[in-house]
């Protein structure tokens, strides 16, 4: 049973994963993309790498909530889909946009700073994804865990530089901020639960509600009988 559920998950979270893509080509197939075909496929590559990478930090506080252990298999799977995305909103933004021509791109970094944040959390992103298999994890130890807590950092650039390449305020609350906060508050409430301490009280928490729970289905358990 556990790995029949287990195999459902990894499959619906392929078939999740690649639902943006089938959609931008579907959009490109079918001419429904927006009047700037450049910019709307950039956007949507980079709106599913962050919608993926939220994802992903989000499967270790699935486990510590609910329990659900399955999530922590999808957490590498979620990571390497995110880079997938966030190297193809890379090349499609140097390549289609930019032609690969390196004069353009450079005065384009230096006029849109927000590029070179997005550039600092891909070189990140690349890194976890190298590091993401089994050898680098026995090779690097500790090390490992040090180096795959910079998706927090990642996290937090992918955030600004969606946000600025959105022209969002956010410290005057002026433009398209919405999506920003969002995507921030739930990144920072992710971050809290990992927190030792406050996991640590949800395991807990958990564990003393999964016991009322079968306690209350269960009337004769920890009582006596009549």
């Amino acid at each position: 049973m556990t790995y029949r559920r287990f195999s459902g998950i990894w499959f619906l979270t392929h078939i999740g994963a690649l639902i943006p893509l089938a959609l931008l080509l579907l959009a490109a197939v079918t001419q429904s993309l927006t009047v700037n075909p450049i910019q709307d496929i950039t956007q949507r590559t980079g709106k599913a790498a962050l919608i993926l990478l939220v994802l992903s930090l989000a499967c270790t506080p699935a486990n510590t909530l609910f329990g659900f252990r399955p999530a922590l298999k999808m957490r590498r799977t979620l990571g390497l889909y995110t880079f997938f995305y966030a190297f193809g909103h890379f090349l499609i933004f140097i390549g289609l946009d930019y032609t690969f021509n390196w004069e353009l791109l450079k005065g384009a970094i230096f006029e849109k700073r927000f590029v070179l944040v997005g550039l600092a959390a891909l070189l990140i992103l690349t890194a976890l994804a190298v590091t993401s298999f089994v050898w680098w994890q026995k090779r690097l130890g500790k090390n490992w865990k040090r180096l795959h807590q910079l998706v927090y950092l990642a996290s937090g650039l992918v955030i600004f530089h969606f946000a600025w390449a959105k022209k969002a305020d956010i410290s005057r609350l002026q433009g398209d901020i919405f999506q920003p906060i969002a995507f921030g508050t739930i990144v920072a409430l992710l971050l809290v639960f990992r927190i030792p301490g406050i996991r640590k009280w949800l395991s807990g928490l958990r564990g003393r509600l999964s016991r009322w729970l079968n306690s209350k289905s269960n009337p004769s358990v920890g009582g006596q009988d009549a």
